[in-house]
């Protein structure tokens, strides 16, 4: 049994000349190099996919500074374990020396009174924190912290950066330099690791180890997906990714483009959603995109939520398939999204505006002999069932709020407006 640690231990960077991607960042004349070079340093957030170098990073941050390093970890880490590992960085400091720094690896799953319990030593400059995450630290972050942290922004690795990888393992690794690699394919090995690199060396290891010694090993598409007999979706139902996808179905939709569309669905299905978060995005995008422009997609939407909780798994698919097309070929129109948001911030503008008095309720004599509803027109008694008669409150008499879009259907109910209201809706 090998005694050597893991390739993608083995490998970890130990400077920023050896670092791989994040160039804008760590590159010459970049943002994180600079600092490292002047010698200070923030605290800050750094958010981006798997296994692109955020703990490394960290580690090479406090190396070159030459800064006592404390690691927590918020899967395993509570209230109290924060408070003692800022006492021991308190302890640590020298005179004028600079702060310790303080990593912490998935701040984002760290509850907010663990987040509040750091914000004091933050603020007092006793730690810097690095905090690394796989979340928008917007959502995950208490607004206290984070507007504390300078947030920088990793992407996953590109193609060129992980084949580069792959030669430099080649030529420097301990153990694989003894070996005889020889990469004939990479497009599976790319695919699964998918940005991370961490995945990408452990890929490499493990085809390297379904060798015996002396062997070459060649790398092809069919021995590596072979090897890894897993689904190369990336999609996790908790995280960032979540809202990226779902966004790209909701515009795909409203920028009418079936093929996109079922492609992000088919992008939700494949990653194991769930086909009611599907269902109801689908409910929001037929009254918020489409809406009166066609209303029965509103009807369909809604049958559809109904369906698939009677029919579930894997038919529910072909229903969101119908509903996704539906949809993105419909015509469009917001004009119901954009009259109560203009209703609302008229609402939050003019206040409490009192009920016209034709309009309110009379259910007690008193509220009678006030004339409460005494010149109310019942619209029934009018011919087309229309009586003109002001509904808003007096400030706001003949406020428009809905206007119809260029769509055959709303044409039909401007017209019919156009005929009632006659000047109102002109």
């Amino acid at each position: 049994m090998s005694t050597f640690p893991p390739l993608a231990e083995r490998m970890r960077p130990k400077s920023l000349d050896d670092y791989i991607g994040q160039q804008h960042l760590v590159g010459p004349d970049a943002v994180l190099r600079k600092m490292l070079e002047s010698g200070r340093i923030s605290s800050l957030i750094l958010w981006g996919p798997p296994g692109v170098g955020k703990t490394t990073l960290a580690k090479i941050i406090a190396q070159q500074l030459e800064r006592p390093f404390f690691v927590l970890s918020a899967i395993s880490s509570g209230v109290k374990d924060v408070r003692e590992a800022i006492e021991k960085a308190r302890n640590s400091r020298f005179f004028n020396s600079a702060a310790p720094i303080l990593f912490i690896d998935e701040i984002h799953r760290f509850s907010k009174s663990q987040q509040d319990s750091l914000l004091g030593a933050v603020e007092e400059g006793v730690v810097t924190l690095i905090g690394a995450t796989t979340e928008n630290p917007s959502f995950e972050v208490i607004s206290p912290l984070l507007s504390r942290c300078q947030v920088y922004v990793l992407q996953a690795l590109e193609s060129e950066d992980l084949l580069g990888l792959f030669r430099h393992i080649s030529a420097n690794d301990l153990v694989l330099k003894k070996r005889q690699m020889e990469l004939k394919e990479d497009e599976a090995l790319l695919r699964f690791a998918g940005g991370d690199a961490r995945k990408f060396l452990n890929i490499i290891e493990l085809v390297v180890n379904a060798h015996d010694e002396g062997e070459t090993v060649i790398f092809t598409n069919e021995l590596v997906g072979k090897l890894l007999q897993q689904n190369p979706a990336q999609y996790d139902k908790n995280g960032e990714m979540h809202y990226d996808i779902i966004s790209a179905f909701i515009k795909s939709i409203r920028g009418s483009d079936p093929d996109a569309a079922v492609y992000w669905l088919a992008r939700m299905v494949e990653g194991g959603e769930d086909p009611k978060f599907i269902a109801r995005r689908l409910l929001i995008s037929a009254a918020e995109d489409v809406g009166l422009a066609n209303p029965n997609a509103l009807l369909l939407a809604t049958n559809a939520f109904q369906a698939i909780q009677m029919v579930g798994w894997p038919e529910s698919r072909i229903i969101l398939s119908e509903v996704t097309i539906y949809l993105a070929t419909s015509a469009k129109s917001n004009s119901a999204y954009k009259a109560i948001n203009e209703a609302q911030a008229l609402v939050r503008q003019s206040g409490n505006l009192p009920v016209p008095l034709h309009l309110r309720n009379a259910p007690t004599k008193l509220m009678k002999e006030l004339s409460y509803g005494a010149t109310y027109k019942y619209s029934h008694d009018y011919p087309h069932n229309f009586a003109e008669q002001e509904f808003l409150p007096e400030k706001l008499s003949k406020t428009r709020l809905w206007t119809p879009q260029d769509n055959a259907q709303e044409a039909k109910l401007r017209e019919r407006m156009e005929f009632l209201w006659k000047r109102k809706y002109k």
